[in-house]
């Protein structure tokens, strides 16, 4: 379960963000995954609900947004967008010959805070 390894790191930015801005606590944290990131949304939740414990982001409203990774054709020889990682084929002609080009992972998008 590498979820917990990204929670805390997405902590451990979320806290410096939160000390750069003088915040009292966190009140809310965008996340954004790509399709192909192998990240489960349910063990992600679970797991940012643990490592927040006790920290400036306890108990904070966790939006989560799934983006599409950005794959080349090689039939095609065109960009095709796919929001899954279960679907392999282009959705233009069917071809599994699919390249990612883009799926940026995980990435925190806007935090919301309550000031001092």
């Amino acid at each position: 379960m590498h979820e917990i390894t990204l929670c805390q790191r997405a902590l451990e930015l979320i806290e410096q963000q939160a000390a750069q801005h003088h915040a009292k606590r966190v009140t809310g944290v965008w996340l954004k995954l790509g399709a192909f990131s192998c990240v489960e949304t349910s063990a992600l939740t679970f797991c940012f609900e643990l490592v927040c414990r006790d920290t400036l982001a306890e108990g904070c409203q966790l939006h989560i947004e799934e983006q599409q990774a950005e794959c080349w054709c090689e039939q095609c020889r065109q960009y095709v967008m796919l929001l899954s990682s279960k679907v392999r084929s282009c959705p233009q002609c069917q071809s599994t010959g699919l390249r990612i080009v883009a799926d940026d992972g995980m990435q925190i998008q806007r935090l919301e805070i309550e000031r001092e």
